[in-house]
């Protein structure tokens, strides 16, 4: 597999944020169309919204709604039909806060961390997949990258 030619397009900080985003926006959407439709043949029982608000509790623990919406920058209001989903299907289970009587802490059930697992499974299948049609300098070189891909995606 060789890399298209840029023309030198990502010599420069804005022709290289140009290839990331495109690249980088192309390789989201292949992932996301992955997910296994609904048991009944319909669609993917949980919108990205739900599944990203189900991965950070899971990921956290634990998290008040607040802080919820907070990390997947969503408004409450927002936030809060999407746990009121996540908990009738039985992802998320409300706790008592430890300290704060007034609040309550959202943590994946089994069923939550099972679905996570599965789809994490399946996309990650896929990307070895493609990763063992690569090169193997061209996988050193997405090794090098991955933790500065993280720190953009963080800031």
């Amino acid at each position: 597999m060789t890399t298209p030619p840029t023309g030198g397009r990502t010599a420069s900080p804005p022709g290289l944020a140009e290839e990331l985003r495109i690249s980088i926006a192309r390789l989201s959407r292949r992932l996301r169309h992955l997910r296994p439709p609904a048991p009944d043949g319909g669609p993917n029982p949980l919108s990205l919204t739900q599944f990203a608000a189900l991965a950070a509790i899971e990921r956290h623990g634990s998290m008040t709604p607040g802080e919820l919406a907070d990390h997947e920058k969503v408004q409450p209001p927002s936030m809060t039909r999407v746990i009121a989903y996540l908990e009738e299907r039985g992802l998320v289970v409300r706790s008592p806060h430890p300290t704060d009587g007034r609040q309550v802490v959202l943590m994946a059930t089994d069923d939550g961390s099972a679905l996570l697992r599965a789809e994490r499974r399946r996309k990650e299948a896929w990307l070895s997949t493609r990763l063992g049609e690569l090169t193997e300098d061209e996988r050193e070189i997405l090794r090098r990258a991955a933790p500065i891909i993280d720190k953009l995606s963080r800031s």
